[in-house]
C-alpha cells in the first residue's frame, strides 16, 4: 500500500513539473544539442522581439523584456522539448489595440492574461479551446499576417502618423507614397531581398543530403545555419550601414532611436497609472477597461516527434510565464511557431535549450542596448513580414472548398472582421461556428422509410433542441396522414438523451395510443 502511494505522489510530481521526467536521464549530448538549438533560438529571438514590440506599439526594450522569462518557466513545468516561449506577431498585433502604447496598460494585461490562463489551467478548462474551429483560426491568422505585414509599409517607406485602424492605415499609406524616403525604401527592400533569399536557400537544402559528401554536407549545414540566423544577420548588417551613415553626418534612415539601457527591474505590477491630465487611473478601473476587450492567445499543441504534451500543462507554464513576467514589465507572450520549428530543426533535445536563449536575450539587455538606437525601423519592419507571410496560407479556402463547402462561412466572417477588429474576427467566427454546430444538434439527419410501418433511424444523440423537429416529423408521417401508421424508431446510433426529450416522447407515446396505433424503439442501449 506506502509502494502504491509512493507511486502516485511520483507521477504527480512528475505530472505537475515535468522536469522530472527528463532531468535524471540528461547527458552531455544533449547537453551540446541544446547549447546549439538555443543559441539559434536567441540569436532569432532578439531582432522578432525588438520587432514584435514596435508592432505592439511599445519602446523595443519591451520586446526583450518579454523574451526571457519564458525559457525559465517553461524549462521546469513546459511538457514539450520544442516548443519556446515569447512574443509573437499576432499577440503583439492584439496587444496593440488594448494598451495604447502605455507600458504600464501592457504589464497590468500581462498579469491579467497571466491569471485567467493558470486559472483556466488549475480547474482544467482547456477544453473549452476545442470550441474554436480550425476554419476560425486560419481566417483570423490569414487576417491578422495581412494586417501586419501591411502595418510595416510604413516602415519600409518611412512615412510618419499613419492611423493604426488598417482601412484608414491602407488609404494614408497610399495617400503619403510621395513622402516616402529614398533611404529607408531602398535599406528596406534590400534587407526584404535577403531575407527572401536566405528563406529560399535554407528551404532547397537537404532533400539528398546522405548522397552528398562530407564536405557539401558541412557546406550545407553552414548556409543553413546562416539562413537559420538571418533575421540577426540582416539586422547586424542593416545597423553597421545605418551608424556608418549617422557618424558621417548623412541622416538617410530612420532609426529605432534611445532605448533603456540594462536589465529590468524585479518589481511588482504597477497598480495604477497617472495620465498627462494628473489623473490617477487605479488598478480595478484598468482591469475593467483591459476584461472589456481582453482576447488571449493560447497555445495549442498535439502529437509530435513521437511524444505527447498535457494541453492543461502547458497553459498553466504559459499563465505562470505572463504572472512573473508581469514583474519584469514583459507584455503577454505566447508560444511562437516560428522559433518553435527553429528550436524543433536544430535538434533541441530538452526544454533546457530555452534556458540557453533566456540567456541570449538577458545578455543583449545587459551590454547591447546602446547599439540599439541605430537599428533601422526598415530592416525592423522586413524581419515582421517576413516572419508572417507563411501565416498567409490562402490554400486553405480551396481545402474548405473540397471538404466542406459550409465551412468557408466562419472563415470568410473571422478573416474579413478581423480587418475591422481583429478581437472581433475570432468572435464572429466562433458565434457562427457555433450557430452551425447547434444547427447540426438541432436538425440531425433522420432517414424515414416506409415498409408498411413506418421506420425513423436517427444518427446522433437525442438532445431538447431536436424535440420540435422531431414531434413534427413524427405528426408528418404518421399521425397525421390516412391511414395512421405506427412508428418504430430506430435507436441504435443514439448515444444520449435528455430529460425534455423523454417528455417529448412521452407525450408522442399518448397520442399514439389515442390513435390506436404503437410507437416502437428499437436498439436502445441500457
Amino acid at each position: 500500500m506506502e509502494r502504491v502511494t509512493g507511486i502516485r505522489c511520483c507521477a504527480a510530481l512528475r505530472s505537475c513539473f515535468p522536469i522530472l521526467t527528463w532531468l535524471p536521464g540528461y547527458n552531455l549530448t544533449w547537453l551540446k544539442m541544446d547549447l546549439i538549438a538555443g543559441l539559434t533560438v536567441g540569436l532569432t529571438a532578439v531582432p522578432q522581439a525588438l520587432a514584435y514590440a514596435e508592432v505592439a506599439g511599445l519602446p523595443v526594450q519591451y520586446g526583450l523584456y518579454s523574451a526571457f522569462m519564458g525559457g525559465f518557466i517553461y524549462c521546469i513545468f513546459g511538457t514539450s522539448k520544442d516548443i519556446t516561449l515569447g512574443p509573437t506577431a499576432i499577440m503583439s498585433l492584439l496587444c496593440s489595440a488594448y494598451i495604447g502604447g502605455d507600458p504600464v496598460f501592457a504589464v497590468v494585461l500581462t498579469l491579467l492574461c497571466g491569471i485567467i490562463q493558470a486559472g483556466m489551467a488549475l480547474l482544467r478548462l482547456g477544453f473549452l479551446l476545442d470550441f474554436i474551429s480550425h476554419p476560425v483560426i486560419k481566417g483570423f491568422t490569414c487576417a491578422a499576417a495581412v494586417t501586419i505585414g501591411f502595418g510595416q509599409v510604413k516602415n519600409i517607406l518611412g512615412l510618419k502618423e499613419i492611423p493604426q485602424q488598417f482601412y484608414l492605415q491602407v488609404y494614408y499609406t497610399f495617400h503619403k507614397i510621395p513622402e516616402a524616403r529614398v533611404g529607408d525604401v531602398i535599406l528596406g527592400l534590400c534587407c526584404l531581398f535577403f531575407l527572401v533569399m536566405l528563406t529560399l536557400m535554407k528551404n532547397s537544402l537537404g532533400s539528398s543530403e546522405h548522397e552528398a559528401s562530407l564536405l557539401v554536407r558541412s557546406a550545407r549545414r553552414l548556409v543553413w545555419s546562416l539562413a537559420t540566423m538571418r533575421n540577426a544577420l540582416v539586422v547586424i548588417a542593416a545597423t553597421g550601414v545605418a551608424y556608418s551613415a549617422e557618424v558621417t553626418g548623412h541622416h538617410f534612415f530612420s532609426l529605432t532611436g534611445k532605448t533603456a539601457e540594462g536589465l529590468p527591474p524585479f518589481k511588482v505590477p504597477p497598480l495604477s497609472e497617472t495620465v498627462a491630465n494628473g489623473t490617477v487611473i487605479t488598478f480595478s478601473d484598468i482591469a475593467k477597461m483591459l476584461f472589456g476587450h481582453i482576447l488571449h492567445s493560447f497555445l495549442r499543441a498535439g502529437s509530435k516527434n513521437n511524444y505527447r504534451i498535457d494541453a492543461n500543462q502547458e497553459l498553466f507554464a504559459i499563465g505562470l510565464t505572463n504572472i512573473l513576467g508581469s514583474f519584469v514589465s514583459a507584455y503577454p507572450v505566447t508560444g511562437s511557431f516560428g522559433r518553435t520549428a527553429v528550436n524543433s530543426q536544430t535538434g533541441v533535445c530538452s526544454p533546457a535549450g530555452g534556458i540557453v536563449t533566456g540567456v541570449i536575450v538577458l545578455l543583449s539587455l545587459a551590454f547591447l542596448m546602446p547599439l540599439f538606437f541605430y537599428i533601422p525601423k526598415a530592416s525592423l519592419a522586413a524581419v515582421i513580414i517576413c516572419a508572417v507571410s507563411p501565416m498567409m496560407d490562402f490554400r486553405v479556402p480551396v481545402q474548405l472548398w473540397r471538404v466542406k463547402r459550409l465551412d468557408l462561412l466562419p472563415f470568410l466572417v473571422t478573416f474579413v472582421v478581423s480587418f475591422w477588429e481583429v478581437q472581433y474576427g475570432i468572435v464572429g467566427g466562433v458565434v457562427v461556428s457555433g450557430f452551425m454546430l447547434l444547427h447540426i444538434v438541432a436538425r440531425p439527419k433522420v432517414k424515414v422509410s416506409d415498409h408498411g410501418v413506418l421506420l425513423l433511424e436517427l444518427d446522433s444523440g437525442l438532445n431538447f433542441p431536436v424535440t420540435e423537429h422531431l414531434s413534427r416529423l413524427v405528426y408528418k408521417h404518421a399521425l397525421q396522414v390516412s391511414p395512421r401508421r405506427c412508428l418504430v424508431l430506430d435507436c441504435a446510433h443514439v448515444s444520449s438523451i435528455d430529460f425534455t426529450v423523454v417528455h417529448e416522447l412521452t407525450e408522442l407515446l399518448k397520442q399514439f395510443e389515442l390513435r390506436g396505433v404503437s410507437m416502437i424503439f428499437a436498439g436502445l442501449k441500457p
